[in-house]
């Protein structure tokens, strides 16, 4: 698999390639704590890619960026300087901005302004949000060197022969959607970032601002193009994307297209996540082997369409899912349960999620029937009065670096988990295929069967079935927090209902313990201060 063992093998060889941007890279990253700094060991690109196999370790660093901030992990040399490796690790971010601007998760550290993001009254000074704006743009600045160094130019000048010709192509699709990938995330979150492509060369200039609806188009039309050169959904090594993952993102870029461009595309979204449901994939029996550290081969990779890979041996990192098992123990919580050697005692959830399981706000959730309700309740309060107390708020269980038999993950240390985080998977595209049905009016009845399907996992029987007429946009929401809840939908989702920001309400959204609703620009993020004062070709977002 390419995202486990070949990781620490490549990083030395390839980061010698990633010289070639550097000036790039520093004016995206705008301040100096923030810029890259060379090594003088490090090799030319000409002389990496003498070795055939650099262009294999170099797809694997695009794939890692994903899930690692630097070289070696879980510190020590890491992509960006000057940043702490752990907070600025990329799905680490990624995650925080899903989901700690909405009802499902608040975190109770004082790390600087990581408050602001639950009580959505942050700035374009907020360093955790700028972080992540840094790491998209490292990513796609990653992208597309790969995509330069393996142009066919370069690769008739390296005298490629024709087998290794056939084989980049493939890497060559698969960068493209790991580029595409990145730049939905910058439109979802800022809408109009810079916008550079290895068309762009390298070096020190000031990359010009996209608008939002270029920047759809673009990357639309880079996942149609590139549908044909990824492999059939599933003949690829596990953890590298396949078309059912384009397939997934098109589904996603549809989907939230009137919030993007102002026109609806849910045909197109029905059209895409048909294919994705028809490609092969199945849902896993247990909800929970979703979510534990054997996910990869008990079943539920049949159901994970793309994942973020994680390996407690070789793929260290304080973000990601060690931040997620980590940050999410405390209280009476026992580590051991959770495959780990101790708890961050930081994140919980607020009622708001808790309260869409329940029939009436009042009854216990340990009486609920649906399996995917995993709280932890002993000693924790459903309320939130002090959001700084672990106590204060239910915690979340989903997640455990163990495997299906109890057994603890690979790393003996019990830091760093083996849990791969689900990025795509089976039960999503159901769910998209039914808003988008009803967004277009169309029947109902296939939808239905395929809520019903998670449902009745979920109950272990069909006695919560719906029926069409309980298929309302409103159920929708909440059914995807019920199913999708910390898994890095979330605030995508809420923007999309409409309930993100000036209507709808959770405890201390707003920075009151009740919620209150705030402004409608907050449906996006800021472009960083520290960007628009180095590059003039940016314009704040409206609001900021």
């Amino acid at each position: 698999m390419i995202n486990r063992k070949i990781y620490k093998i490549m990083f030395n060889k390839i980061k010698s390639i990633l010289l070639v941007f550097f000036g790039l890279v520093v004016l995206w990253s705008c301040e100096s704590d923030l810029d890259l700094e060379p090594e003088d060991t490090r090799q030319t690109s000409g002389a990496t890619f003498e070795d055939p196999a650099a262009y294999k370790q170099f797809l694997a660093k695009l794939y890692a960026g994903f899930a690692v901030s630097g070289q070696d992990g879980p510190a020590g040399n890491p992509d960006l300087t000057g940043l702490d490796e752990g907070f600025s690790q990329y799905m680490r971010l990624y995650w925080m901005m899903e989901e700690l601007p909405t009802e499902e998760a608040v975190i109770g550290w004082n790390d600087g302004t990581i408050k602001d993001l639950h009580y959505q009254n942050w700035t374009s000074g907020n360093e955790f949000i700028r972080t992540m704006y840094s790491r998209i743009m490292y990513q796609i600045a990653q992208a597309n060197e790969f995509l330069r160094q393996t142009s066919d130019e370069n690769l008739d000048a390296r005298g490629v022969d024709a087998s290794l010709k056939s084989e980049i192509e493939v890497y060559r699709a698969e960068a493209r959607f790991l580029r595409a990938l990145s730049y939905w995330h910058a439109l979802d979150l800022f809408g109009n970032p810079p916008f550079v492509t290895e068309e762009d060369e390298p070096g020190a200039f000031l990359p010009e601002q996209t608008t939002r609806a270029e920047l759809y188009s673009y990357i639309e039309s880079e996942l149609l193009d590139i549908e044909g050169a990824l492999k059939a959904p599933m003949a690829n090594e596990y953890g590298r994307a396949d078309q059912a993952a384009a397939w997934m993102l098109l589904s996603k870029l549809y989907l939230n297209s009137e919030t993007y461009t102002g026109t609806g595309e849910y045909a197109e979204a029905v059209k895409y996540s048909t294919k994705v449901i028809n490609a092969g994939y199945e849902l896993v029996g247990d909800y929970q082997k979703l979510f534990l550290a054997d996910n990869n081969s008990n079943g539920a990779q049949k159901e994970i369409i793309f994942p973020i890979t994680y390996d407690g041996i070789n793929t260290q990192s304080y973000g990601g899912m060690t931040f997620i098992i980590h940050a999410a123990v405390g209280g009476e919580m026992n580590p051991d349960n959770f495959g780990v050697n101790g708890g961050w005692a930081g994140l919980r959830t607020t009622s708001g999620l808790v309260n869409k399981f329940l029939e009436d706000d009042e009854n216990p959730i340990e009486e609920v029937a649906d399996e995917r309700a995993m709280f932890f309740t002993e000693g924790q309060s459903k309320e939130i009065n002090d959001i700084s107390s672990f106590t204060d708020g239910y915690a979340v269980t989903k997640y455990k670096n163990v495997d299906v038999n109890g057994n603890a993950g690979s790393d003996p240390t019990g830091d760093f988990p083996d849990n791969d985080f689900p990025m795509f998977r089976l039960g999503d595209a159901y769910l998209m295929y039914a808003e988008a049905i009803l967004r277009t009016n169309g029947d109902k009845a296939t939808a239905v069967s395929y809520i019903n399907e998670l449902r009745e996992r979920a109950y272990g029987d069909d006695s919560a079935n719906i029926t069409a007429s309980d298929l309302t946009l409103d159920f929708i929401l909440n059914e995807r927090a019920r199913e999708l809840y910390w898994e890095a939908h979330r605030r995508t989702d809420l923007i999309r209902f409409g309930e993100f920001s000036d209507s709808g309400i959770w405890p201390y959204k707003g920075g009151v313990p009740q919620g209150a609703t705030t402004e409608s620009f907050r449906d996006l993020m800021p472009i960083p201060a520290s960007d628009l004062g180095v590059n003039t070709n940016l314009t704040q977002n409206p609001g900021y």
